[in-house]
């Protein structure tokens, strides 16, 4: 009897057993609403400037390619207590709280997070 009743459970990795493949599956892209296949392509520091200061500001841009096309995502360091969004290329237009999403879901991950030093001594 014992040997009947392991006969009748599926094969492990048998298709039709409803079991999962051994692979784990990987993480879902980011998603942004109206653009497909984003992928921020790198970081960059450069200057900008704006009209209503003679002083020449610093920002990190982020290069973002799409099938809709190429654009960027400027983070401006303004010394605002809020974060400034400018968009280029196919993010021209788009509203700050967009653009500021868009950048969050774009960008490499902190290399400073991830980098640790233990305190010796």
């Amino acid at each position: 009897m014992r040997a009947e009743a392991s006969d009748s459970l599926p094969a492990v990795g048998d298709p039709t057993s409803g079991a999962s493949s051994p692979a784990s599956p990987e993480p879902p892209e980011p998603t942004l609403p109206g653009l497909t296949n984003a992928r921020g392509l790198g970081l960059s520091r450069v200057p900008i400037r704006v009209r209503e200061s003679a002083v020449t500001l610093g920002g990190w841009r982020l290069l973002v390619a799409t099938d809709q096309g190429d654009g960027s995502i400027t983070l401006v360091d303004a010394g605002t207590p809020e974060p400034v969004h400018r968009g280029e290329g196919i993010f021209l237009g788009w509203p700050p709280e967009r653009l500021a999403a868009a950048y969050t879901m774009l960008a490499p991950p902190d290399e400073a997070a991830l980098f640790d030093l233990p305190q010796l001594g």
